[in-house]
């Protein structure tokens, strides 16, 4: 039987899902972490089945048929919990409902202009160079500092968080001290936003008509937060390296077939963020493609097979732009609700990283690149890349006070706080400062200044910045 970790587990897992399929179809028999049994759903309309059906396949793991022993490394991703991920029915609908309208209070433009802000700044620091890894430099922090900073986590602790989060998902030895950190910052959030709410995610959560307590708000703030993090982390990361390593993405944007969006939509069929959700429970026995399912036997969502189903893409080497029916977001009840803003971030940072840097080119080969799998995802560690030394870029007077004043809300009011803050460099193993401390203004830079004509990034990538 396939294992799903260790040695088995290493190598191409597209070779994987074509010997799954060819042995056991659609569905296939595997083993995790201890040879505890599950079910890998490999097909394209069987994980879209898993998905929708909610009562047949459920959330809960409590149902689960396995006890896992108080070591297994499987615990933090399938332990019961009191979140939306792990609930069904009206109980799910109450907690997704005040996730769902405070996301969507948030206005786009908003957002990207917090965007552009934090990349100009990120790029500032490693302009003068003439080098940079854009996952250390680059996608690990823009992610970080613009999901800090709409949640209404203090920019300075932006930094620390994030890095915080990167090691509770790779399961490093100090992955429980980073998770105390990070539920220390947000449980210090909670309280700072019930006697000063603002306009941001941990205000608007505490206030919904759904009542959450504090403790429900903090839980939720942290898995929030680290799902947007870190998948949109690894969007960054995987775009870049596409756009930097493949030839079709060259091609098909010098061609003008391709836009930025598409270019977006492309990694989520053939990389997406999250690859696995191993998080369904079947709530009786059933037959998924030929396979015989039994009550409480888990069910894994494989997304990253799903997407390369033969039976929806025989041919992997043509395009699919403009084409969302990927997985990448899931479907059903427990559908992504935040995939508008990690586009917005990877789109908007994206085209503002190569708009500075458009001679940007990797260093090494492409085999010299690193990649950290899990059961979950796959993360690309380095991504070295070479650039001409630019001197690094600061906004004029009336284009900061422009700034200040940009609205990332849809309630009218202005966001000023990430305009008049100092983006800090607090890292893991400094403690950032308490909410409300006193920080450094620092000034930042305008998207598109220095004299850059904005023709689309792609054309100046391809032409050597000229």
């Amino acid at each position: 039987m396939q294992r799903l970790y260790g040695p088995d587990a290493e190598g191409s897992h597209y070779a994987m899902y074509q010997a799954l399929r060819k042995e056991h179809g659609p569905v296939a028999p595997v083993l995790l972490q201890g040879d505890v049994p599950a079910w890998l759903v490999l097909g394209h309309r069987e994980n879209l089945e898993v998905m929708r059906n909610s009562k047949l396949f459920s959330n809960d793991s409590r149902i689960w048929t396995v006890k896992l022993g108080p070591d297994s490394p499987l615990l933090p991703v399938t332990a019961w919990q009191p979140l939306l991920v792990f609930a069904d029915g009206s109980e799910h609908a109450r907690l997704r409902s005040a996730i769902t309208d405070s996301l969507g209070r948030f206005r786009r433009r908003g957002i990207r202009s917090y965007v552009v802000r934090y990349t100009e700044q990120l790029i500032n620091q490693f302009s003068a160079n003439g080098n940079a890894d854009l996952v250390a430099d680059f996608s690990e922090k823009l992610p970080a500092l613009v999901v800090a900073r709409i949640y209404g986590v203090p920019e300075a602790d932006a930094l620390a968080v994030g890095a915080a989060v990167r090691d509770m998902v790779k399961g490093t030895p100090t992955a429980l001290e980073s998770n105390d950190f990070v539920v220390g910052v947000l449980t210090e959030l909670v309280k700072h936003k019930k006697e000063s709410p603002g306009d941001d995610f941990a205000s608007w959560l505490l206030s919904h008509e759904s009542q959450l307590s504090d403790a429900e708000v903090m839980e939720h703030l942290r898995h929030a937060l680290v799902a947007a993090i870190e998948n949109t982390c690894n969007l960054i990361a995987n775009t870049l390296r596409m756009v930097l390593t493949d030839h079709r993405f060259r091609a098909s944007l010098s061609g003008g077939s391709m836009t930025l969006p598409d270019a977006l939509d492309q990694v989520f069929w053939d990389a997406p963020p999250l690859a696995r959700v191993p998080t369904r429970w079947a709530t009786a026995d059933t037959r998924l493609g030929t396979q015989e399912i039994r009550a409480g036997d888990m069910v894994i969502l494989d997304l990253a097979a799903g997407n390369v189903d033969p039976d929806i893409r025989p041919d992997l080497s043509k395009p699919v732009h403009g084409n969302r029916s990927h997985l990448a977001f899931s479907s059903g009840p427990h559908e992504c609700p935040g995939e508008d803003i990690g586009r917005a971030i990877a789109d908007t940072g994206i085209d503002t990283l190569l708009a500075r840097l458009p001679d940007i080119q990797l260093v090494g080969g492409e085999d010299e690149l690193r990649v950290t799998t899990s059961l979950i995802s796959s993360r690309l560690d380095n991504l070295p890349v070479a650039f001409a030394p630019r001197r690094a870029q600061r906004r004029s007077s009336a284009e900061v006070a422009d700034a200040t004043s940009a609205d990332v809300t849809s309630t009218g009011a202005a966001s000023t706080g990430a305009a008049s803050a100092g983006m800090t460099s607090t890292g893991a193993a400094g403690r950032p400062a308490a909410p409300g401390q006193p920080r450094t203004a620092s000034s930042t830079p305008a998207a598109g200044s220095g004299g850059l004509t904005r023709q689309p990034w792609w054309r100046r990538l391809l032409s050597g910045g000229r």
